[in-house]
């Protein structure tokens, strides 16, 4: 059974994806918390900022994002963890980018009301 947390973490993730495909900055910066920091799949830690400047410069084309895979735990009524699978298609800085990917991700309840990630992971998956 599905908690009401759980849904609506569920509904920030597709909120998240559905922004990142059309490089919604302003969408994306309601989503991100401000104090983001997100670990990439090579290792290097992005910020918001970096993060939506990738967007609104272009350097970044997110084509296709295929979750799969999703698990959300809610861990209290203002954090919730989600472990998600995506298969991601797209270019940055104009070069091919492409590959299947597991996100490790923390989203919290803000003081506003609304989900915002804090913290998020990527790694390749084979």
């Amino acid at each position: 059974m599905t908690t009401p947390i759980e849904t609506a973490v569920q509904n920030a993730e597709e909120a998240l994806r559905s922004a990142m495909l059309r490089s919604d900055v302003d969408a994306l910066d309601h989503l991100l918390a401000p104090t983001l920091f997100f670990t990439n799949h090579l290792g290097l830690i992005v910020s918001k900022e970096e993060d939506l400047d990738a967007h609104a410069s272009g350097a970044l084309k997110i084509d296709e994002i295929a979750p799969s895979e999703m698990r959300i735990t809610a861990l209290c009524d203002t954090v919730a963890t989600v472990s998600v699978r995506v298969s991601l298609a797209g270019s940055y800085g104009g070069e091919p980018a492409s590959g299947d990917f597991r996100f490790t991700r923390v989203w919290a309840l803000s003081e506003s009301g609304y989900w915002q990630v804090v913290t998020a992971h990527a790694t390749l998956t084979q």
